[in-house]
């Protein structure tokens, strides 16, 4: 039985191993676009791979997996983070977890994993095709029992079974119009890690500075996520604003990527707890300006710019601050409002909400319910994760699912 894998990205290998391992007589051929396979692996966690994550800070999948929740949650009483990270351990990749819950190779390097993943596909025969872009998948029919592939400038070939892993789609032409053409349901794909451009100059400016545990929430939704939060050249980057448009993803391109966002630069500081530090504040230090003491956990280059943009005189004394002042300042701390003005691509991944709607797929096995011997595995389904390490285990998961499930099958074809 032959085995063609569109795709040689995560899942596409971890499916090539898995399906090779429990059935090593099976032909498996990877069909990958690009001139290099594992490319987005070998950049992700900024080179170093972030390829799992603990999970020991996760109480809901749905905090992680803003799409997919409930099929992860399944898929992961068959090969879950942890089945992952004594896999990689047991194939000579030694792994390490951060206190940030986050994975990482112990060599800090991701050519530890890719590497790790090229060779054991090797090992095992899997034969890999570089430069075969797709251009057709066409069913069996009743004149021809396999699949037929088509590809750009290629030789056709045929195939028993096809696993499509051609990673997030980030257009509704190209392979998604097919699919959807053959009667799979597609969700509508939308870009779902970027970071948020603020034509704020003054707070542009303060450019490098990272706010520890800051929280961010679309003003008049229930969208909010907390972290690290990083001020750039063009408005707001880092992990809570990376969280907040992933799980955000499909409400701000209904909005054309256009929002207001609110900042708790005091984290979880409510209103009424501000204001009550900042009277200890102006209680302890009548007389010293406003600038000179600051909330703990603020830096000063921050506090400056808060106190400005609550219309403070940076000389004032804090005797002098007044009631009206005082309530402005809280207002800036706990819900400083910004305009987004648009999305910025976040530089290292490029994750993709939607896809293959997961009603199409039969959620133990994740093959086609329409067309038998037809499986989709990683980003192409319509599963989406947070950064830190949470869609590399989606890849792992799936492919291994699918692997598994199509070696199951062919030895009880034999």
């Amino acid at each position: 039985m032959q085995t063609a894998i569109i795709g040689g990205g995560a899942a596409g290998f971890f499916a090539a191993i898995a399906l090779k391992e429990k059935c090593p007589s099976a032909h498996v051929v990877i069909y990958e676009r690009a001139k290099k396979c594992l490319a987005k692996v070998e950049i992700s966690g900024g080179g170093r791979c972030n390829c799992t994550n603990s999970f020991a800070e996760v109480g809901d999948l749905k905090s992680v997996y803003p799409r997919g929740h409930k099929l992860m949650k399944r898929l992961f009483n068959v090969f879950n983070h942890e089945d992952a990270y004594a896999w990689f351990e047991r194939h000579g990749v030694a792994l390490t977890t951060q206190d940030d819950q986050c994975v990482f190779p112990v060599s800090q390097d991701s050519h530890s994993i890719t590497l790790c993943l090229q060779n054991e596909a090797k090992r095992l025969g899997v034969v890999v095709k570089t430069l075969y872009e797709l251009t057709s998948l066409n069913p069996p029919s009743e004149s021809n029992p396999c699949y037929t592939l088509e590809f750009r400038d290629r030789p056709t070939a045929t195939a028993d079974a096809v696993i499509l892993t051609a990673g997030g789609q980030p257009r509704a032409d190209g392979l998604l119009q097919q699919l959807a053409n053959l009667g799979i349901a597609i969700q509508p794909p939308h870009p779902s890690l970027f970071t948020f451009t603020i034509a704020h100059k003054p707070l542009t400016e303060l450019m490098g500075l990272v706010v520890e545990g800051a929280s961010v929430a679309l003003a008049g939704t229930k969208f909010r996520a907390q972290g690290p939060l990083l001020i750039t050249h063009w408005g707001l980057s880092g992990p809570a604003i990376l969280k907040l448009s992933s799980h955000a993803a499909l409400h701000l391109a209904d909005a054309d990527y256009r929002s207001d966002l609110l900042i708790n630069w005091t984290g979880n500081g409510t209103p009424e707890a501000v204001l009550a530090d900042l009277q200890t504040l102006a209680g302890t230090y009548p007389q010293r300006q406003v600038t000179s003491v600051r909330l703990q956990g603020l830096q000063s280059r921050l506090w400056d710019y808060l106190i400005a943009r609550s219309g403070i005189a940076p000389e004032r004394r804090w005797a002098e601050v007044g009631k009206k002042g005082m309530n402005k300042l809280v207002n800036t701390l706990t819900a400083d409002a910004y305009a987004i003005a648009g999305r910025y691509p976040h530089r290292e991944e490029f994750v993709t909400a939607g896809g293959v709607a997961l009603a199409a797929v039969h959620p133990n096995t994740l093959e086609c319910k329409t067309l038998p011997n037809l499986y989709f595995a990683g980003e192409l389904l319509d599963i989406d994760a947070v950064t830190g390490g949470f869609n590399l285990q989606a890849a792992w998961t799936t492919g291994y699912v699918v692997g598994q499930t199509l070696a199951e099958k062919i030895e009880n074809f034999k």
